[in-house]
């Protein structure tokens, strides 16, 4: 339980929705009660890492992800954290477009330094990629979404 926020708000940096984000939350946590987790592995890495296959075999499965409601992610986060969202919406909507545009692997990494916090070394285990890859992922990411934001302000 105590973990449960921390995979909603992976789970919802993944899905882009709340109602997409919840159910890849619950599909996670059947699964780990259905295989469970190995001794060895901490469980937080484990769980995420869990969610992010899952999430990888929905976007195999669908032609087009669904998009999320700048309203909806808007109201998630301050239900969070209402001081991390302290930028106007039309900045919101402007960024949470742009990170729409990015590719699923870099939007995974984002989420998970970004928005969770996890060091780019539990990032690189949770998705089960090199360090560097990360640290590439993240940047490409970022250097994505300053040229996306700042072509809307042109």
């Amino acid at each position: 339980m105590e973990n449960l926020d921390s995979l909603r708000r992976f789970s919802f940096s993944l899905t882009g929705n709340g109602p997409d984000g919840d159910d890849l939350a619950q599909n996670t946590v059947e699964r780990l009660m259905h295989k469970g987790v190995p001794s060895d592995a901490p469980f937080t890495a484990w769980m995420l890492r869990v969610c992010k296959n899952l999430w990888i075999d929905q976007i195999r499965s669908q032609t087009k992800t669904q998009l999320a409601d700048s309203d909806e992610m808007e109201r998630h986060l301050e239900a969070v954290d209402g001081s991390a969202v302290a930028m106007s919406k039309a900045r919101f909507d402007e960024v949470a477009t742009a990170i729409e545009q990015l590719d699923p692997e870099q939007q995974a990494v984002l989420g998970l330094v970004t928005v969770e916090g996890h060091s780019y070394r539990e990032a690189s285990e949770i998705l089960e990629i090199p360090i560097g890859t990360v640290m590439s992922r993240l940047s490409r990411a970022r250097a994505r979404l300053i040229e996306l934001t700042s072509e809307e302000q042109s």
